[in-house]
């Protein structure tokens, strides 16, 4: 939501909201071509597949990108949404849905509204958890990425899956 100061003259008022709708038209314009991403080749494609979705919010988020054998987006869903610095994640529930899609693969997601892109120890223990449950159940857990407004983290990439 765009806040205005009082003070402003409506000119600097109307010049304010013009750039706010010009940043949310490229936002969308963005999320619109990203739809066409219907097969995730690298963390690259799961990272522009989030971002509209993510990367500008100013609390947490956890999302899942449940894909099927070719590595397709079966779904693409928001499994918790929390405060500024963290969000539950019940590990039931990620697998309850992907036994329900017949998801083989499944690349994890949060944002950091911070910026900061090193993953917590909470960040590493909940990974770690679905992963367990989810070899149980033959799925694979691809990535999980730690969206900022402009970069990600991945867990693949850094060895911790």
């Amino acid at each position: 939501m765009l806040y205005i100061e009082k003070n402003y003259t409506l000119v600097e008022k109307a010049k304010a909201v013009t750039i706010a709708a010009a940043l949310e038209i490229g936002r969308r314009r963005r999320g619109e071509e990203v739809l066409k991403i219907s097969k995730i080749k690298s963390s690259q494609d799961a990272f522009e597949l989030l971002l509209p979705s993510m990367g500008d919010l100013q609390h947490e988020e956890f999302w899942i990108l449940y894909l099927n054998n070719a590595n397709k987006v079966l779904l693409s869903s928001q499994l918790s949404k929390g405060g500024l610095t963290g969000t539950l994640v019940d590990v039931r529930l990620v697998m309850k849905q992907a036994l329900e899609l017949g998801a083989v693969g499944l690349i994890l997601a949060h944002n950091h509204p911070s910026g900061t892109l090193k993953p917590s120890p909470a960040d590493i223990e909940v990974t770690q958890k679905i992963k367990l449950a989810s070899e149980a159940l033959d799925i694979k857990v691809l990535d999980h990425l730690i969206i900022t407004q402009k970069e990600y983290y991945s867990f693949a990439e850094h060895s911790l899956l």
